[in-house]
């Protein structure tokens, strides 16, 4: 009975540490995916950008922003019109800086990062903190939540 109860823990042991395992290298390819998204977004590689996504990604820009207002943006096309075309026509400028990615459970991946950004129309420059939420799904992302400093935008836009 006793080497029945050593085996049954051993092999409770061994499948918590296969788990383990398979989350920690599940974690990491998230990592990597998301990381990959910011360099080719920096390279302006927008096949690329769009190719990290689900058919039926679900992308919410953050309440205030002047965005917001086609939330939620379903699929890579809405992105692309909604937000990147909008985001390239409204500035001189827009880079994404001191990008630090924080590692979730869940399939998700936090990255915390700045906006340093200059409104066309009004000339005004701004430089926003910002944090996006990405989950993933089968090495996709399937969902963006985007938190910025909406009055950092709405001031840029302002004259």
């Amino acid at each position: 009975m006793k080497t029945i109860k050593n085996l049954l823990a051993t092999i409770i042991m061994i499948l918590v540490s296969l788990n383990a395992f398979s989350q920690e290298t599940i974690n990491n390819e998230n990592m990597t995916i998301i990381d990959g998204l910011y360099k080719a977004f920096s390279a302006g590689d927008v096949p690329a950008v769009l190719g990290a996504m689900d058919a039926k990604i679900v992308w919410m820009e953050a309440e205030g922003n002047p965005y917001a207002d086609g939330n939620p943006y379903i699929g890579p096309d809405a992105v692309l019109n909604g937000v990147f075309g909008r985001v390239l026509a409204d500035h001189e400028y827009f880079t994404l800086e001191d990008i630090e990615l924080h590692e979730m459970h869940n399939n998700k991946v936090l990255a915390t990062l700045r906006y340093n950004a200059k409104n066309k129309s009004t000339g005004k420059a701004y430089n926003a903190q910002v944090a996006h939420l990405w989950t993933l799904k089968d090495g996709k992302i399937t969902a963006f939540q985007q938190y910025v400093d909406t009055r950092k935008l709405v001031d840029a836009e302002t004259n």
